[in-house]
């Protein structure tokens, strides 16, 4: 969930401090030309610095504090003119951030901080990270300039999820104001000023010091919420009460504390709390809280299993976020955005659309639309392109819209409009049509390139592709050896570059390494190998609905030899590689893999690997594996798998023709499970097989009650322990939705 507890990272700096040996005059105007700028007169600030720079030309950073000026005067807007200034000069200076090494660099460090400021409002962290790390280095020397800096790389540091730095930052600012605090306070402060000048400019610096103080405590609740650390967070949270009060900032954070504890109403009540009302808006602050506000609830609600209901905050916060955009000029699509002018720099941060639509298709998605889920994600894959689970969420989409549903599905009732495709005639000439093959509804991209992004099978091929990518480039990454945190940046001033987070890579206190998934958090070691498995169970069903049986077949013994895979998905990894075996005329080597016994756990075993957690200032992203429910097609027990198992081992068995041992598994399967839960493709091969015994009245007295066995009653103790073969549900399976039957049931 997003918070509001989070100031600007620092305001651009005027640097008055002049360098030793120049002029009483020089030092008065550039005095002048400080106090102007404070008080708001930029006009009259920048005639004091034509006066300075007429009387010492060669100071560069004369030209800095005009430009600087010039930006305030036009109301922060002209981002990207600053932006080139400072450029030309620190190539005028002919240095760089990498090759400060001493104490004669650092006396250009408010040059380097105004850029990594430019850098942080548009959203280009690992570059604003790597210049506040170099003037992390010299902070000593400068102590009225390193609370700026620090607060600077906090902020940073949660933007990019690296909690454990941010709270090493937090504990030197927490020296430093501390040591700041005792220096004002000692003597010799007040010798040149009266005690009334004395008292006040105490109470002012108390001030600013119960205010830095607060800040850092709103720091330390975010960084808890990251870690997950709920014990710290808790006692945080007391502080921030204690000195923000119920500030809409801190009424957030502890809402976003009970959402991550399942406490959802108290959660919901404390949001509904806040007054959001009263809180500045975008340009002052750079945040929109009511459109946070409302993505909150949906998170929420998401939670609760809700997710009609969180689907509609969800639209409420676009509604909100586009009113916003609005009003800041188009600030989503219009060249303004692209040329960062026109638009206060404090309020590029201000658009989450992209975050938005990431959990709106997530929401869509759950509640079975995939086609508007699709829509959604793809448009947030365009920023967010370096996500291999949104890639994955991606070919869900498509997977989910080629499907279709049917009435068994719907409904959890046995339905025989997967059995009986037509009737002819009536009375003596009345013929039962039976379905030729499963009824799959495949939507083809014919005569059109499969790299189209439409909701296709080709296309989930192409998305599942880029998300084992994805996932093999950092694991080539990580195998190399790594001395200290990196950064994972996507270079470029683009569009897309400027609206990408860029989560940077760390490592956990268990030593796990993290992968950037943006938005949401990074994934860890268990969650990166979770995901793979879910990646490779989805390409292999992909591969088997496109007819590629060797891709398949690939896939799904990648599956099976993953070191932690759940019981769902080992379930899965048989069925596939079976069903590609039998399509590849192996069909001993399916036997091998449609035995039952090879079924000890359905658990669909979603941990935290699975959960779509969001990012910007919290989690703006709803948890997928809260509230999830098992589907109705997918087996409910062991038992029920391996009668799935040896449905498709009898349809195995029939291919070879030994049509009694296809009996046997039948019978046997029937005997285990509920009516309801016998899939149709398995009474069409007991059809089949009384046909071929000669049985007719049999074969259709199955079809007019939708039975395999219409005489036995099932079994309280199967016996299970005799040697089956599979047959596949048609049903679809979650993560993975299982193919159509292989088996063909031949009409008479």
């Amino acid at each position: 969930m997003a918070e509001t507890g989070s100031d600007q990272a620092g305001d651009m700096k005027h640097d008055s401090i002049s360098s030793p040996g120049i002029s009483d005059q020089e030092k008065e105007t550039a005095s002048n030309a400080f106090e102007a700028f404070k008080a708001g007169s930029y006009d009259e600030s920048l005639k004091h610095l034509d006066s300075l720079q007429e009387l010492n030309k060669e100071d560069y950073k004369i030209t800095m504090n005009k430009a600087i000026t010039e930006f305030y005067k036009s109301g922060q807007t002209t981002t990207s003119t600053l932006k080139q200034t400072l450029m030309t000069l620190k190539n005028q200076m002919h240095t760089a951030v990498d090759d400060i090494d001493g104490l004669d660099d650092v006396e250009n460090s408010i040059l380097y901080y105004n850029q990594a400021v430019i850098h942080y409002h548009m959203r280009q962290y690992s570059e604003a990270i790597s210049i506040g790390e170099k003037l992390y280095q010299f902070l000593e020397p400068f102590e009225k300039f390193a609370q700026a800096v620090c607060f600077l790389l906090v902020d940073l540091y949660l933007l990019t999820f690296q909690p454990e730095k941010a709270l090493h930052l937090l504990a030197v600012l927490e020296k430093l104001t501390v040591k700041d605090g005792n220096s004002k306070n000692g003597k010799g402060e007040s010798t040149n000023r009266t005690n009334k000048e004395s008292t006040a400019m105490k109470a002012e610096f108390t001030a600013m010091v119960e205010a830095a103080k607060s800040k850092m405590h709103q720091y330390k609740v975010r960084a808890y919420i990251q870690m997950k650390s709920l014990k710290a967070c808790k006692r945080e949270i007391k502080s921030v009460m204690n000195t923000s009060g119920n500030s809409a900032p801190s009424l957030f954070l502890k809402s976003n504390f009970e959402y991550l504890r399942g406490n959802y109403r108290k959660a919901v009540k404390l949001l509904n709390s806040s007054n959001i009302a009263e809180h500045p808006g975008p340009l002052k602050t750079g945040e929109c809280v009511r459109c946070m506000f409302w993505n909150n609830l949906g998170c929420i609600h998401f939670a609760m299993g809700k997710h009609n209901l969180g689907l509609f905050y969800f639209k409420k916060a676009l509604q909100e976020n586009d009113h916003i955009c609005a009003q800041l000029g188009d600030g989503s699509n219009g060249q303004a955005a692209k040329k960062f002018t026109g638009i206060p720099m404090c309020a590029l941060l201000a658009n989450k659309r992209y975050e938005l639509l990431y959990n709106c298709g997530i929401q869509l998605l759950h509640i079975g639309r995939p086609l508007a889920a699709f829509e959604c994600l793809m448009e947030a894959v365009q920023v967010y392109h370096s996500n291999p689970r949104l890639w994955l969420r991606l070919a869900e989409c498509c997977i989910t819209a080629n499907k279709g549903s049917s009435e068994q599905e719907t409904k959890g009732l046995p339905s025989k409009k997967g059995i009986v495709q037509a009737v002819v005639g009536q009375g003596y000439h009345r013929k039962i049509v039976l379905a030729s093959q499963s009824t799959q509804n495949t939507i083809y991209s014919e005569g059109q390139s499969a790299a189209i992004p439409v909701a296709s099978m080709e296309f989930a091929a192409i998305c599942l592709r880029n998300a084992l990518l994805l996932l093999s480039e950092h694991q080539q990454h990580d195998s190399k050896p790594d001395n200290g945190s990196k950064s994972c940046s996507q270079s470029g001033s683009t569009e897309s570059s400027s609206e990408t987070s860029d989560a940077c890579s760390g490592k956990t206190q268990e030593g796990d390494k993290f992968i950037p998934a943006a938005p949401s958090s990074p994934l860890i070691k268990q969650e990166v190998e979770n995901l793979r498995c879910s990646i490779l169970a989805c390409s292999a069903y992909v591969a088997l609905a496109l007819g590629d049986n060797l891709m398949a077949l690939n896939h799904a013994e990648k599956l099976l030899h993953q070191t932690k895979l759940s019981g769902s998905l080992k379930f899965l990894g048989h069925l596939y590689a079976a069903e590609a075996l039998i399509s590849l005329d192996r069909i001993s080597d399916a036997i091998a893999h449609l035995n039952p016994e090879n079924v000890t756990d359905v658990s669909l075993g979603v941990s935290s690997s699975e959960q779509d957690q969001g990012s910007d200032k919290g989690d703006l992203e709803p948890a997928e594996s809260s509230g999830k429910q098992t589907p109705l097609c997918y087996p409910s027990s062991v038992s029920s798998a391996r009668a799935t198992m040896l449905f498709n081992l009898g349809s195995a068995y029939c291919l070879r023709s030994e049509y009694e041992k296809a009996r046997k598994c039948l019978h046997q399967a029937a005997s285990v499970v509920n009516t309801k839960e016998i899939p149709p493709e398995a009474i069409l091969l007991g059809v089949y097989l009384e046909l071929q015994n000669g049985n007719t009245q049999l074969a259709l007295q199955i079809i007019k009650r939708n039975q395999l066995l219409p005489s036995v009653k099932p079994a309280s103790s199967p016996d299970l322990r005799k040697k089956p073969l599979p047959f596949q549900s048609s049903q679809p399976v979650q993560p993975i939705q299982t193919p159509s039957s292989f088996t063909q049931v031949q009409r008479k």
